[in-house]
């Protein structure tokens, strides 16, 4: 209720009301000032309504008081149930938990305000779960009430909570919500067999690795806590078979280990243990978590093939064995109680097994071709016996024959060797190691010795020295070689072989004389290679020579090209003599000489031959003012150039006198002489070069090529 102090109760004054909820939750009589609510109000929609009021006067319209505000306040009552958000809920325990172990805590809300009264205060209890549950009234925390809970009795529980206000007094108002409780496994039981013999029949031709039973150990726990493994106690017949646990069924599954041979034994008793693989601790003291069951096992007889006395045959024949020898044999047995007889045949699989033949009641292998060890060393084939009885009942046996050698084969040197011994080697040097081969047999199985031939152990040249491991070494037996006397030497080495009969071969080394440095590393093993320039190749020097050959073709080409022009320009006819123009290269000997050259030698080129005295003129010495000293030494020049200019004078062939003839002259006084092969001696035998080894280093190659003994070829070893 509003009321102003001006207002006198005679309808002067106006109320009005403005704000939340004014008009629509709230209404203000205008003479009186009651407020009055027109609607239900819900504090947990909304707690407070804030308003404005004012007194106006009825007649002016004008506010008697200033606008003052207030606050409606919507007091709580218990209108709202708690209620649970999360609901239903899953919550787990294992199996066999204490009593007042953990399950879940649940919890409920109430709208209803907590600071007024006791319409939030919640309390929980259980409707539905009791007694394996309990709940904490205050906490909503859900504990075992009993011990032992088995899952293998019971697994799932379902548990009804509630939550009641107003402290759970009567008149509250309540919620409820369910809870699915499960008890998960843990390992608390055995395996257990469902019986204690289990009984298997098993053919006897049953392959090894085969599954031929199974048997099954009952575990009530689940997951990895019903895992079984089975294991073979050891015992009678336990070695012939095994056991593994199939994933899927938890099954022992029983295999074959060894075969089985029913005339060897018709039965075999053994026992199998099952026991879990993941153990809890907590749950030893209930016993051992193992079983034990008997497996009697039968073995049936059944119709089986021929059985051979060995896995695999080998046998030895010398090759060139005459054909229908025999070699050996086979022998197939049938072990059945009926024991019928057994038939040989061999497996024709190729050409190779054509070689041999086997007798079909005997078993014997005997040779059909003859045999060489070079050709096939070894032979590999099959043998198949069936029964007589029932002939689709075979069985096969591997044979392997090994074709002994007969000594035939000298042996030889394994591979060409190129060898080569420098000039400055000394005496004893190894200059290459040799090894043998025979196709008799491998090197493995054979010994060689090694020896210079007769012929060749008297020559101070080379030697052989055996090493008696299948390898020899050729020695050097002189200091030092020359190419220039000996460019190659061939040595005759005779290997022997340790068979019987000895079988030998005498093998021809070809060694070749090479120039080497110091240190023995080859440079060159040509004699052309002397006169070359050190570091061009074969090929390099083949291109200069070709390169050489096709200039010297070119200008003789030329040449003959020059002279046949020259040719061409001589008139054959005399009566065509001035329509012809000859020409000449000859200088005249200048305009006043008139008496060089006879018109008619041109007419005529015979005239020349005829007339061999010299035609031209004289030119007259020409005297200079200019004096020299004369030299001191050259009166040996001026008579060798007045000899030649005497010669020329006379020489009809000479060219004509104004022409320039120009010598070298080379002098005297050289320490090596004069180099010209004038007045040389007539043959190379009569000459003495041993002087080019005084003139110093840079003569040694001409002194090494010339000072050297001569080629003897009857010295070639």
């Amino acid at each position: 209720k509003l009321h102003s102090d001006l207002d006198k109760g005679v309808g002067s004054v106006k109320y009005t009301l403005s704000g939340d909820g004014a008009g629509t939750v709230f209404t203000i009589d205008e003479t009186t000032g009651d407020i009055h609510a027109i609607r239900s109000l819900d504090r947990e929609e909304k707690p407070f309504y804030t308003l404005r009021a004012q007194a106006v006067d009825v007649d002016t319209k004008k506010p008697l008081e200033p606008e003052s505000e207030f606050i409606i306040k919507v007091q709580d009552i218990n209108d709202n149930e708690p209620k649970f958000l999360d609901g239903p809920y899953v919550a787990s325990v294992p199996e066999m938990s204490p009593v007042g172990a953990y399950v879940l805590q649940v919890k409920a809300t109430d709208a209803d305000d907590p600071t007024y009264g006791n319409s939030a205060r919640v309390v929980y209890s259980i409707l539905q779960g009791q007694p394996y549950f309990s709940i904490d009234p205050k906490t909503g925390v859900i504990r075992t009430a009993l011990p032992n809970m088995d899952r293998e009795v019971k697994e799932q529980y379902q548990v009804l909570i509630q939550a009641k206000d107003m402290g759970g007094q009567l008149g509250g108002l309540a919620g409820t919500t369910t809870v699915n409780i499960t008890l998960t496994d843990v390992n608390d039981n055995p395996p257990r067999f469902p019986k204690s013999i289990f009984h298997l029949k098993v053919p006897e031709t049953s392959h090894v690795g085969s599954a031929i039973g199974r048997i099954r150990a009952v575990d009530p726990d689940f997951g990895k806590n019903a895992e079984i493994e089975y294991n073979i106690v050891p015992g009678d017949g336990g070695n012939l078979f095994d056991i593994t646990t199939d994933e899927y069924t938890q099954e022992g599954v029983i295999k074959l280990k060894k075969p089985l041979d029913f005339e060897t034994k018709k039965a075999y008793t053994f026992k199998v243990e099952a026991s879990n693989l993941h153990l809890d601790h907590r749950f030893h003291s209930v016993g051992p978590f193992k079983d034990t069951a008997t497996v009697k096992i039968n073995v049936l007889d059944m119709d089986e093939p021929p059985v051979f006395s060995k896995p695999m045959y080998t046998m030895e024949v010398y090759e060139d064995t005459p054909v229908g020898t025999i070699i050996g044999a086979v022998t197939a047995q049938d072990l059945d109680a009926g024991s019928s007889s057994v038939r040989y045949f061999m497996d024709w699989k190729n050409d190779v097994d054509s070689y041999f033949t086997i007798d079909a009641t005997e078993g014997t292998i005997a040779t059909n071709e003859l045999l060489d060890r070079e050709s096939t060393a070894q032979y590999n084939f099959s043998i198949i016996a069936s029964k007589v009885s029932n002939p689709l009942l075979t069985s096969k046996v591997n044979v392997i024959i090994n074709v002994l050698d007969v000594n035939e084969f000298p042996p030889e040197i394994s591979v060409p060797y190129e060898t080569s011994v420098c000039e400055n080697a000394k005496p004893g040097q190894v200059i290459q190691i040799i090894t043998a081969a025979d196709k008799d047999l491998s090197p493995a199985g054979q010994r060689f010795s090694f020896k210079l031939s007769s012929e060749a152990s008297n020559k101070p040249n080379f030697t052989v020295h055996d090493y008696r491991n299948n390898t020899a070494g050729i020695e050097t037996r002189r200091n030092g070689y020359s190419r220039r006397q000996q460019e190659l030497y061939f040595l005759p080495v005779v290997i022997e072989d340790s068979s019987y009969p000895v079988q030998s071969s005498t093998n021809t080394l070809t060694i070749r004389v090479c120039r080497c440095d110091s240190d023995g590393t080859i440079q060159s093993c040509n004699v052309e290679a002397i006169f070359l320039p050190v570091g061009l190749s074969t090929g390099a020097l083949i291109a200069i020579l070709l390169c050489i050959v096709i200039l010297l073709v070119i200008v003789v080409l030329y040449v003959a090209l020059r002279r046949q022009k020259k040719k061409d320009t001589l008139m054959t006819s005399k009566e065509d003599i001035r329509d012809n123009v000859i020409h000449y290269d000859d200088e005249g000997g200048g305009e006043e000489d008139t008496q060089a050259f006879d018109i008619g030698a041109l007419r005529n080129p015979k005239v020349i031959e005829d007339n061999k005295m010299r035609r031209d003129i004289k030119p007259d010495t020409l005297r200079f003012t200019r004096h020299r000293r004369p030299a001191e030494d050259n009166t040996d020049i001026r008579d060798f150039i007045n000899q030649r200019l005497q010669e020329n004078d006379v020489d009809p062939s000479a060219p004509p006198y104004d022409s320039l003839a120009t010598y070298a002259y080379e002098g005297n006084g050289s320490v090596a002489e004069s180099l010209s092969s004038i007045d040389s001696l007539t043959t190379e035998a009569d000459q003495d070069y041993d002087y080019l080894s005084d003139w110093g280093p840079r003569f040694k190659i001409l002194a090494d090529m010339f000072g050297e003994e001569s080629y003897n070829p009857d010295k070639v070893t």
